[in-house]
C-alpha cells in the first residue's frame, strides 16, 4: 500500500549509495525532494539520469551528493553547462558512464520485462562500446545475417523519484503522456513521488484519467509538495524561472559560488518560486 509522508519522510528511503533514476528536465522533475535529498547529506548516489538531466544533477554532483552518474548529457539548456557537472568530470570527482537516450530507455525495459538484457541496434561501432565493459557486442544470434547488435543489461533503480501535478488519496499517481515515468517506476524496486495535490477520488475509476495513471501497486510513497519542480517548470501548472536558472549557472561556475547558493537556496530558504 501506497504511503502518504511528508518530504523529509520521503528523502530519508533513499540510502546512501542507491542507485537512483531521475526523469528529465522536460519532464516532471522532483526538484523539492532534490533539495530534501541534499539536506539529509546522502552520499555515494549512482544517479541515473532518464536519459539526460541538467539542474538536478548538477546540484547534486556539486553538493557531493554523487559518486557515478550515467547519463546522455548533463546541460542546463539555454542557461549553458552545468558548471558543478563539468567541474567534477574534468577532476574525476565522480564516476562518469557515457551512454545514449535510447540504450538507457532499452536497459530499463529489460527490467521492466523482467529480463536480464535486451538488444539494442545502433550503437555498433560507436566509440561508446568500447569504454562500456557491461556492453556486449554478438552476432545476429538467430543466424538471419542481420549483422552484429549489442546486448545491453537490466538497469534496475533502487529509487526513482519524480514529481506529479496530482496524485489520489489511494496512492495513484498521474503521469498523463509521460510515458518514461511508467517504465521506470515499472523497472524499479520503489518509487517515490512529490504531487502538488493529493485529491479524494479513484483515478483509476475514471476513463478520463485512468489511462494516464500509474498504479499505486507502482508507488511506494508520496509526499505532498506544492511547487514541487520549481525552479524547473510543470507542464500545464507553471513555467520553469529561467532567470533563476541562469543566475545558479553564473553563480555556480566557482564552488565557492555554489557553496553560496546551497547555503542560500536549498539549507535555509526553498529555491524562489517562478514569476
Amino acid at each position: 500500500m501506497t504511503s502518504l509522508e511528508d518530504l523529509d519522510q520521503l528523502a530519508a528511503r533513499v540510502p546512501d549509495g542507491a542507485l537512483l533514476a531521475l526523469a528529465p528536465d522536460y519532464s516532471w522533475v522532483p526538484m523539492a525532494a532534490v533539495r530534501a535529498l541534499i539536506r539529509r547529506r546522502v552520499k555515494g548516489l549512482h544517479l541515473l539520469a532518464v536519459p539526460i538531466s541538467g539542474l538536478a544533477a548538477d546540484m547534486l554532483i556539486g553538493a557531493g551528493c554523487v559518486g557515478t552518474l550515467e547519463a546522455a548529457a548533463v546541460s542546463l539548456g539555454e542557461a549553458g553547462p552545468a558548471p558543478r557537472f563539468s567541474d567534477a568530470v574534468e577532476s574525476g570527482a565522480i564516476k562518469m558512464r557515457d551512454s545514449t537516450c535510447p540504450a538507457i530507455h532499452t536497459a530499463l525495459q529489460a527490467a521492466e520485462k523482467g529480463v536480464p538484457f535486451m538488444p539494442l541496434g545502433g550503437l555498433v561501432g560507436s566509440d561508446l562500446v568500447s569504454h562500456r565493459d557491461d556492453w556486449k557486442v554478438v552476432d545476429d544470434p538467430l543466424g538471419r545475417g542481420g549483422g552484429p547488435i549489442v546486448l545491453l543489461p537490466a538497469i534496475r533503480p533502487d529509487v526513482v523519484m519524480f514529481h506529479s501535478p496530482r496524485a489520489d488519496v489511494h496512492g495513484n499517481v498521474w503521469i498523463g503522456r509521460r510515458r518514461e515515468l511508467m517504465t521506470m517506476a515499472h523497472a524499479a524496486k520503489s518509487t517515490l513521488v512529490t504531487v502538488e495535490t493529493v485529491e479524494d477520488e479513484d483515478f483509476l475509476a475514471d476513463d478520463a484519467t485512468a489511462a494516464g495513471t500509474l498504479a499505486s501497486l507502482y508507488v511506494t510513497a508520496v509526499a505532498k509538495a506544492e511547487g514541487g519542480a520549481k525552479p524547473l517548470g510543470l507542464a500545464g501548472y507553471y513555467e520553469r524561472d529561467l532567470a533563476h536558472i541562469r543566475a545558479y549557472a553564473k553563480e555556480a561556475a566557482t564552488a565557492e559560488g555554489f557553496k553560496r547558493y546551497l547555503a542560500r537556496e536549498v539549507l535555509g530558504q526553498p529555491a524562489r518560486a517562478a514569476s
